[in-house]
């Protein structure tokens, strides 16, 4: 018996030396000076002509890091949305934000509430879906506000769909990527083994610090792989807002309210969708499968096309001209009167 527990004790301080040992790599690749932080605060204050850039929307919810493009002579410009998902930032979409533009449109692409250093609560439940909805329309309000296209990837695309379902009347068109109409999706996860094999993840990405742990240790090595392939100005902008603490468990806080059902009911029963609306996946995606994919067409009351790439997850940096094209042309086809009118001007 005394062979036994010493045993397993020697097995927990393996264990603990283990921890201990990620641990410690994870601290030494933290900015505890908080450069990414104070670089915010420093930004220029967004104004309705300003130049493109990055900018800070002051919001009635805190304020928030943005790109904008478009605004300097905006008119009649209508403006588009575009809601980056995890692990990545507003920079996701650098290579869609200006052919918006040049297209005739005002662009917002902001880092999210987690993201953004000015929005960054503590406690869980400020990071349901209910919340970050509210956030896309504090900060189309704050950008001139009314009507707006829309587009989404990944959790982007979870938030476009619950800011679609919560106020249509102001979405123009809605472009999802990579994730399926919510209902659609819950379907698979319940009913296909496919999809809860692809969904697995989400067992460690709630679990307390672990996720933490082993993202930062090594100076991220194992969030740079799971990016590998994004350009080096896109991953600088993501590992600037992760090495900062606090940063990486607000963004996998948004995985972790979907554990609160208190935090993300909604009042709104209705999941028929009406809005103009192009769904893009890519089939060699690794977390997430066809079911969903097929499940979409039961809610889908207004004009709806799926675009099917042979791509992975990360569709805008995989095959952009395949991505963007496509949605511009969605885009366009749902607001023609009022471009025209700028381009006739």
């Amino acid at each position: 018996m005394k062979i036994l527990g010493y045993f397993f004790a020697g097995l927990l301080g393996l264990a603990l030396v283990g921890i201990s040992i990620l641990w410690g790599g994870a601290q030494m690749s933290m900015d505890h000076s908080y450069a990414h932080t104070k670089a915010a605060a420093q930004l220029r204050d967004f104004a309705d002509n300003d130049a493109d850039g990055v900018v800070r929307i002051a919001t009635s919810r805190g304020d928030f890091r943005a790109r904008i493009a478009g605004f300097q002579d905006s008119g009649e410009r209508p403006l588009v949305v575009l809601l980056h998902g995890f692990p990545v930032t507003s920079a996701m979409w650098i290579d869609l934000i200006a052919p918006l533009s040049e297209a005739g449109y005002r662009v917002v692409a902001f880092d999210q509430r987690g993201y953004s250093p000015g929005v960054r609560p503590q406690a869980v439940g400020e990071y349901a879906v209910p919340q970050l909805v509210a956030d896309v329309f504090a900060v189309v309000d704050a950008a001139g506000g009314g009507s707006f296209h829309l587009v989404g990837h990944d959790w982007g695309a979870a938030v476009g769909w619950g800011t679609v379902l919560a106020d249509p009347s102001r979405i123009l068109s809605w472009t999802p990527m990579s994730i399926a109409h919510p209902s659609a999706f819950q379907a698979a996860l319940e009913t296909d083994p496919d999809q809860q094999s692809r969904s697995s993840y989400f067992a460690l990405f709630v679990t307390p610090w672990v996720p933490e742990i082993l993202f930062t240790f090594n100076d991220f090595s194992l969030l740079k792989g799971a990016l590998a392939g994004m350009r080096a100005d896109k991953m600088q902008d993501y590992i600037n807002v992760f090495s900062e603490p606090g940063a990486l468990t607000a963004a996998l806080n948004w995985y972790r309210a979907m554990l609160d059902a208190d935090a993300t009911a909604t009042t709104n029963q209705d999941t028929d969708v009406r809005v103009p609306t192009l769904f893009i996946w890519g089939n060699q995606d690794g977390a997430v499968g066809r079911r969903s994919t097929e499940l979409m067409a039961d809610y889908m009351r207004g004009p709806y096309s799926i675009l099917e790439l042979d791509a992975g997850h990360w569709l805008l940096s995989d095959l952009p001209e395949q991505v963007i094209a496509p949605v511009l042309a969605h885009i366009q086809g749902n607001d023609s009167d009022a471009i025209q009118s700028f381009i006739d001007e």
